[in-house]
């Protein structure tokens, strides 16, 4: 049985392969890890076009009033009807210890870091995507203009605007080039997994700081995550292009 069925797929999948062979060679060049364009750039595109399309969505959502608006003021109550003093004091530590002052700290010491292991490629990412961020973040708030959540009794009382949150886009953009620096230089997917993992972890931890104080609303946050990663993408691959010339044979 299974040599007759071997006798009928064989000649239809040479067939098809024969038939087909542009596409395949396409799709083998995209899929190669020793070609810039090939498993680097697809992940790249692919990373790019959903983060790009979760903050576009998101975006949206928030300007025409659409029922993610009436789940961010459910969401907000319910963490504004649980808080406790005790919590209050933790979630205002670990955000505070991912404000504009505490990031910037931290990326300077991770940029001194790089420059004595002259690992240029990564400093000069850091430099820009982080910074460029940061600036960013600033000017879409003044684009959206939306206001922050609003208690009787608030938490924290913020008069700058609320999408996308600040602090969740400083924790993005550091967090995820140290986790791409750390994970660059390892060999297993497991452990690049960790590390990936590791910063997911930290930066929804940071949103939740932010819901929790009544800060920012969940699709200021999501949004915040979202675009930064598409940033970082970006940039990565931008500074890749310029500094490590290669090849592109394997990928034609």
């Amino acid at each position: 049985m299974q040599q007759w069925l071997a006798n009928i797929v064989r000649p239809r999948y040479a067939a098809a392969r024969l038939r087909f062979a542009p596409q395949f060679n396409f799709l083998r060049a995209r899929l190669a890890r020793d070609s810039r364009l090939g498993l680097r750039l697809t992940l790249s595109v692919l990373l790019f076009v959903g983060a790009t399309w979760l903050f576009g969505g998101v975006a949206e959502d928030v300007v025409t009033g659409d029922p993610l608006v009436e789940a961010d003021v459910a969401i907000s109550q319910w963490f504004h009807r649980h808080a406790t003093p005790a919590l209050t004091r933790w979630m205002l530590i670990i955000t505070d210890a991912h404000g504009i002052t505490a990031i910037t700290v931290m990326g300077i010491s991770f940029a001194l870091y790089l420059w004595w292991r002259r690992s240029w490629y990564w400093l000069i990412a850091l430099a820009i995507v982080l910074p460029g961020g940061v600036l960013g973040n600033l000017l879409l708030k003044q684009i959206f203009r939306r206001d922050r959540p609003h208690f009787d009794e608030p938490l924290l009382a913020l008069m700058s605007f609320s999408f996308p949150s600040g602090h969740v886009t400083a924790a993005t953009l550091f967090y995820g080039v140290l986790a791409a620096y750390l994970a660059s230089g390892m060999q297993r997917w497991r452990d690049r997994a960790r590390v990936v993992v590791g910063a997911v972890l930290l930066v929804t931890l940071v949103a939740v700081t932010r819901m929790y104080l009544g800060a920012h609303y969940f699709s200021d946050v999501v949004a915040a995550a979202a675009w930064s990663l598409a940033w970082i993408v970006m940039w990565l691959f931008a500074v890749d292009s310029m500094l490590r010339p290669k090849t592109l044979a394997s990928a034609d």
